[in-house]
């Protein structure tokens, strides 16, 4: 949520800012705006909507100068208008900032009762009150910022420039994503909430840590703790995303781009991780030793959102395969509560930004009672990934759209070889066993492959019933969270309500909801539960229920059932049929959007990156 552009070099640094919100789109936000230095004014252009607004704005003023900074706002504190857009402007100190100043009443009134007027409702107009204050006090605009900061509680990612230092641009972090890059030319660096902003500038970038500042100037850029003013070495990574990657490459939406990007991303996320001769499985990268995996009585898992049907199909896999036992919690509702953790924990947080508040919050709670963590991220040097003890990191490359579709896929694809690598050496399953479960995930993208060469066929299905209010997701075993996934994606995106269930849970209660209005799409692959689902989907078709359903090729389905869409899906190994028959559920939800008109990249009031609470 929000998004921060910054930019100080040679380069005129308007459309350097602008390109790189634009790239920030997908996090989700109701306003945008930009402050440029031009001939010792800093000048603030701020608009409600869309950032095509802003840059309408602009467009015929041919705005000239650098440092620039940027921001894309989500409505936090204060509605989204103009005024509360960011950045924010007192006497010369500017400042853009995500995330939430959680005692900003309490350092608001104490400001007003000095003689300060605010302009906005936003908690982050404090921020540039608080540095002024400390300007007045003495502080040069480094111990101005460093000092307003410390008296702040809450998280942030922020970008300030002072127009009596204009040769300066400070940039500081606390639980908010914050990258910085280098550019080419001598003194020109390039700062964004994520690494999609700066991949048509740079691919050499700092990961900046909770608690450190970085200072840019025409001496160079430094980076210093909050606390202490120490100063930081840090290390300069290079990304190996190509700008094209993310690009839409000639798909209509991201999301669909990224639907058909999935064979790529398994694969992607296999590699280096099975042994030479593909019989086994090679997670040595986590850093966890043997005795430690023996160690653990006991593995909790927390996510959100997609992250956490991920989480609930892993559940099935370590308890079948690895014979361990498994919880699943939601991350916001773990956070809160007491949870039964210790030394002998294994605590995985999965998110795909490595971002997400309440996940971050919550493993941090698991390390204060003793538990071990490891995170699943797409994303590298994240906070979630910085945090724990060993990272499985998914290669699905940058996701752009808010809806994740191949994220959720690595997810999967990661957690399952995990299951394989404890299995291994836990010996719950013999080396034979290992191996025909890897030979089956090696197979698993030419499967997805083959219900993507179909897309066309739930395009129809989606015309078919893109009109409805309700759609009922039934699914039993390790599919039920595909079930769930599923009705997610559509509610997501084409804001029709839909619900997934356990199939065996459809006497109680969904079945009052059947009628012939209804689609009930039915997840049927040929596996233990099969006759059940059959017995279930039956019950739908008695009620004169409009059934989808997805099977494997040998499902034999009455005659006497004509309110009937059929999708044959090709068979995989049982275990991994949720990797497979969650594909044609993200394609109908997305044509279904489509024909609804709605915004499917960037579905309303939705963010890529929940990154507050």
């Amino acid at each position: 949520m929000c998004g921060i552009v910054a930019y100080m070099g040679p380069k005129n640094g308007v459309p350097v800012v602008l390109d790189g919100l634009r790239k920030l789109e997908y996090r989700g936000y109701d306003s945008a705006g930009i402050a440029i230095l031009e001939q010792g004014k800093i000048a603030i252009h701020r608009s409600v909507g869309k950032l095509i607004g802003l840059e309408e704005k602009i467009r015929e003023q041919q705005l000239h100068g650098t440092p620039v900074i940027g921001h894309t706002r989500w409505a936090t504190h204060g509605r989204p208008t103009e005024a509360n857009a960011h950045p924010h402007k007192h006497e010369g100190v500017v400042v853009v900032h995500n995330g939430i100043i959680e005692n900003y009443l309490e350092l608001r009134r104490e400001l007003i009762g000095l003689g300060h007027i605010f302009s906005s409702e936003t908690d982050t107009e404090v921020l540039s009150h608080l540095i002024v204050r400390a300007l007045q006090s003495g502080a040069d605009f480094e111990q101005a910022v460093s000092q307003s900061l410390l008296r702040v509680r809450g998280t942030y990612a922020l970008a300030v420039l002072y127009e009596k230092a204009p040769e300066k641009m400070i940039v500081a972090r606390q639980s908010s994503p914050l990258v910085m890059a280098l550019g080419e030319n001598v003194g020109e660096y390039f700062v964004a909430s994520d690494i999609p902003a700066l991949l048509a500038w740079s691919k050499d970038v700092i990961f900046l840590d909770d608690g450190e500042m970085a200072v840019f100037d025409d001496q160079g850029m430094k980076v210093v703790g909050l606390d202490d003013g120490a100063q930081h070495e840090k290390e300069v990574r290079r990304i190996s995303w190509d700008p094209i990657m993310a690009e839409k490459s000639g798909y209509k939406h991201f999301m669909l781009k990224e639907i058909f990007e999935q064979p790529d991303a398994v694969s992607n996320t296999l590699l280096g991780r099975l042994n030479e001769d593909r019989s086994g499985v090679d997670l040595t990268e986590i850093g966890f030793s043997q005795e430690q995996w023996h160690s653990f009585k006991e593995i909790k898992i927390i996510a959100c959102g997609t992250s956490w049907h991920a989480g609930l199909v892993a559940k099935y896999w370590l308890e079948n395969l690895a014979r361990i036992p498994a919880e699943v919690d939601i991350a916001s509702e773990f956070r809160y509560r007491d949870p039964l953790v210790g030394p002998d924990t294994l605590v995985i947080g999965i998110s795909q930004s490595g971002e997400t508040a309440d996940t971050l919050a919550a493993l941090q709670e698991a390390r204060r009672r003793g538990a071990t963590l490891l995170a699943i991220c797409n994303v590298m040097e994240s906070s979630i990934a910085r945090l724990c003890d060993g990272v499985l990191y998914t290669h699905a490359g940058p996701e752009i759209g808010v809806a994740s579709t191949k994220a959720f896929t690595t997810q999967l694809t990661a957690l399952f070889l995990l299951s394989l690598e404890i299995a291994t050496i836990r010996e719950s399953l013999t080396s034979a066993e290992v191996g025909e479960y890897v030979q089956e995930l090696l197979h698993l993208p030419v499967a997805i492959e083959k219900v993507l060469a179909r897309a066309a066929d739930l395009e129809l299905m989606a015309r078919r019933y893109h009109l409805v209010d309700d759609y009922l997701y039934l699914a039993r075993g390790l599919n039920f969270p595909i079930a769930l996934e599923g009705a997610l994606k559509l509610k997501e995106i084409s804001y029709i309500h839909a619900e997934g269930y356990p199939a065996g849970e459809m006497k109680h209660g969904p079945i009052a909801l059947i009628d012939e209005s209804m689609p009930v799409v039915v997840l049927a692959p040929p596996d233990r539960h099969l006759e059940k689902i059959v017995s279930n989907f039956q019950e739908v078709a008695a009620r004169d229920g409009r059934l989808l359903i997805f099977s494997g090729p040998d499902l034999e389905i009455s005659a006497e059932i004509d309110k009937l869409d059929h999708f044959i899906v090709d068979v995989v190994g049982e275990e991994l049929n949720p990797l497979l028959y969650v594909v044609p559920l993200q394609l109908l939800a997305y044509y279904t959007a489509v024909l609804k008109g709605t915004d499917v990249d960037q579905p309303r009031n939705l963010a890529k990156s929940v990154t507050v609470e």
